[in-house]
């Protein structure tokens, strides 16, 4: 781990009773990054964000900012603030009164609290509502007035538990960006909690993707996006499509075997721990290219041959399930193949992600040839 981190996490572990949530977590975030905790639910992110915040004493490790241990302290002496899901607002008091909150709570002078209040009523785009009560406000203000309020006392980390989630999709859309914006403009140091993969993508300098209380991936969002570290952070990101296959690997290519899914075909090993054996090979509905049957592969990838069990449009694209060998995966195609028709399924290599099983050994399925076949790229 970076030793340079304004915010660091050393052998972080959190247990409820003999169940360990929080697994020998090593961190280093930052001074003005903004970084996004990923992973569904159970997984420990949100845990691990309040281990940071303080609400949560860690069993084992040790969390640090701008290299002072802060690792026994309170909440309130952290020089952090917490914008909750729930936003947590006062509902008898105004858009004001709940701003300027946490700087009554620290004894700030009334003159200096109304200077701060309105400051943060501009920034937000909240100046003229002061006086209305969260309950006349949408959930886009109610949000806003959360972020002022944390915002207000001045925090050196800014600590986001999934506070988009309750807004409509189109809100959250805009207000992700307006949020990213303004994190940039201050330069403050963000850990921002999220099960949405696509808000984690669009707000995150790196992401932090979570699984069984450790992490199972930390890079930026292009990084975990096209060069997932395992099968888990593949599926996580989007290549749900899961083929079970062999092959063998030849120097820095790796040739799947042909079988009752397909012809196989061959991929650039890029770098990636592979070894003969048994492979599980994940892609996005997106990435392949439904065809006919007939059409031949013009680059490196691999070719899978299935039939269309269902068509939808869910816009811009039609999708297809899509049946190959034992399986059903997801294909789109710009346009519709009927149901029971037979097709090709071309996955370009670049876009085919192959992780080794566990026990490594062949695949066993009906008709698979003992033979290895390269496909000419």
């Amino acid at each position: 781990m970076s030793g340079d981190g304004f915010l660091q996490l050393r052998g972080v572990a959190s247990r409820y009773g003999q169940t360990r949530v929080l697994k020998d977590i090593d961190l280093s975030i930052g001074k003005g990054e903004f970084v996004a905790l990923l992973g569904s639910s159970g997984c420990g992110k949100t845990t691990l964000l309040r281990v940071i915040a303080g609400f949560i004493e860690p069993s084992d490790g040790q969390v640090a900012v701008n290299g002072r241990d802060i690792t026994r302290h309170q909440p309130d002496k952290r020089g952090m603030a917490l914008v909750f899901q729930s936003y947590a607002l006062w509902p008898h008091m105004t858009v004001a009164q709940n701003i300027g909150y946490g700087l009554r709570l620290r004894g700030v002078a009334r003159d200096e609290i109304a200077r701060r209040v309105s400051e943060m009523a501009e920034l937000l785009g909240l100046s003229g509502l002061e006086e209305r009560k969260p309950a006349n406000l949408s959930g886009g203000q109610r949000q806003r007035v959360a972020l002022g309020r944390a915002l207000a006392i001045d925090p050196e980390i800014l600590l986001l538990d999934e506070p988009l989630s309750n807004l409509d999709a189109r809100i959250r859309l805009s207000v992700r960006h307006e949020l990213r914006a303004l994190q940039k403009r201050l330069g403050i140091t963000a850990v921002h909690v999220t099960h949405d993969r696509e808000e984690a993508m669009v707000m995150a300098d790196r992401i932090v993707i979570l699984d069984g209380g450790r992490i199972a991936q930390q890079g930026s969002p292009e990084e975990v996006y096209n060069r997932p570290a395992s099968s888990f952070v593949a599926a996580f990101m989007g290549a749900e499509n899961l083929l079970e296959l062999d092959g063998v690997r030849d120097g820095e290519t790796f040739v799947l075997q042909p079988g009752s899914a397909g012809e196989g075909g061959s991929v650039p090993v890029a770098g990636r721990a592979l070894e003969s054996g048994a492979v599980e090979a994940r892609f996005r509905p997106e990435a392949a290219r439904l065809t006919d049957i007939d059409t031949p592969a013009t680059e490196p990838g691999a070719r899978f041959f299935g039939e269309v069990m269902a068509v939808s449009y869910p816009g811009g694209h039609w999708r297809h399930a899509v049946k190959v060998g034992d399986r059903e995966i997801m294909a789109d195609a710009d346009r519709a193949f009927p149901p029971g028709q037979p097709v090709t399924v071309f996955v370009p290599a670049e876009t085919l992600f192959l992780f080794n099983t566990p026990s490594g050994d062949p695949v066993s399925r009906p008709g698979l040839p003992s033979e290895t076949v390269k496909i000419p790229a």
